[in-house]
């Protein structure tokens, strides 16, 4: 069967955020899905299938890190996104149905694609004991996130403090249910983004995931409430970087981005 790697949130090869995506008849046995994505070996790997006709959703979709299944994923969902119009095999908006309800991906005329993903609330929290070690930074802010993302979302004091980053990976692992999201405002809000973020996800063997597509549904309404607007530009990534532009629409939040695919290649096992 084929299996391709796509560059999510970029523009350009070798950028933004990798994930394999895989297009089936049906879904086999979870552990040889769990298999695959150990052996793709990267943040996540989306495995989909047509549904009939009819339905709430044309696709199911499933995303296993190389450890485990998650509930959300925004970057492999654009990715598989881009394959199925790439391919030809879908055109406007596909729909998605995954763990966490269904998702929507609508191909722009730009090349963008626009993800269509529930809104994550947030709950003011203490800073919990050990994190601002464990990140080498002391927070400014702390809040929880909804279900299907169990992140902590951690505003710092500066882009600059965000960009330099080193943390302890596994004092981080059990400070949250999934994941940290460091974040800060731009240093030039008035640019090409407005705010900046890294996430690090140890809990489900990411040390660090460069463009978190999931995780702007936390920061979209976080940073929107600070700025007083809906339309925010966000950039994400430590080693490899990328680009989300999001859109605050109450429940849902829309998640907008590039994808090229980077590997298109044959899985024998």
């Amino acid at each position: 069967m084929r299996i391709r790697i796509v560059d999510a949130f970029t523009d350009r090869p070798f950028s933004g955020n990798p994930a394999g995506v895989l297009l089936l008849d049906s879904f086999p046995e979870d552990a040889w899905l769990q298999k695959v994505a150990a052996e793709v070996n990267l943040s996540e790997t989306a495995f989909a299938h047509p549904l009939p006709p009819g339905g709430e959703a044309d696709w199911a979709l499933r995303w296993f890190t190389p450890t485990t299944e998650v509930d959300m994923c925004g970057h492999a969902t654009l990715a598989t996104a881009h394959v199925l119009h790439s391919e030809g095999v879908a055109t406007g908006t596909v729909r998605f149905a995954a763990r966490c309800g269904v998702l929507l991906a609508t191909a722009e005329p730009d090349g963008t694609i626009t993800l269509d993903f529930p809104t994550s609330s947030l709950t003011p929290v203490p800073v919990p004991e050990g994190l601002a070690k464990a990140l080498g930074a002391e927070p400014v802010a702390v809040h929880d996130t909804a279900a299907h993302i169990g992140d902590l979302v951690v505003e710092l004091e500066d882009e600059t403090t965000v960009r330099g980053l080193a943390p302890d990976f596994a004092a981080l692992k059990v400070l949250s249910e999934r994941g940290v999201i460091a974040t800060a405002r731009a240093d030039r809000p008035d640019g090409a983004y407005q705010f900046v973020s890294r996430g690090f996800f140890p809990a489900v063997g990411i040390d660090e995931d460069p463009v978190t597509g999931s995780a702007h549904t936390a920061l979209a309404p976080y940073w929107a409430a600070r700025f007083g607007r809906d339309e925010l530009t966000g950039f994400q990534g430590g080693a490899r970087t990328g680009i989300v532009r999001t859109r605050l629409r109450g429940e849902r939040t829309h998640l907008n981005g590039h994808a090229v695919t980077v590997i298109d290649g044959e899985l024998r096992a």
